[in-house]
């Protein structure tokens, strides 16, 4: 199986041993987007819906760049340091993703990279290869 990079400068570098989205066939793998500004790799701001617009920001972006969009997501994983901002995920979410709404599971978790307070990794289908 062909395994495709995707990248783009329009999203945060890696800043490890990873890629920011494979695709293989017509299914891209979206790596986990923190809310680092693409052009400058620092944290948009400490406000959690700041963060997390930066992050759908993020994932557009590699989407994009695999010719798809957030409109292709089958799956979302959204990672918070603290549950209680899930209604705020819900409302930005809104204003990328429509209905049909993807799969997507969101848990609290102690930390993350940078100190962030919010991840979002996913899963894009395509309808071409």
């Amino acid at each position: 199986m062909t395994r495709i990079v995707i990248s783009t400068e329009n999203a945060p570098a890696a800043i490890g041993t990873y890629n920011q989205a494979i695709k293989t066939g017509t299914t891209v793998y979206l790596s986990g987007q923190i809310p680092l500004i693409p052009e400058t790799m620092e944290i948009i701001s400490e406000d959690f819906a700041e963060q997390a617009e930066q992050v759908f920001k993020n994932l557009a972006a590699v989407c994009e760049a695999a010719n798809g969009s957030l409109a292709n997501a089958v799956k979302l994983n959204i990672f918070l340091t603290d549950l209680s901002n899930f209604a705020t995920v819900n409302e930005i979410m809104a204003k990328y993703v429509a209905e049909p709404y993807p799969a997507r599971a969101a848990v609290q978790v102690s930390a993350l990279p940078k100190g962030v307070q919010i991840e979002i990794d996913g899963i894009l289908e395509l309808s071409d290869v």
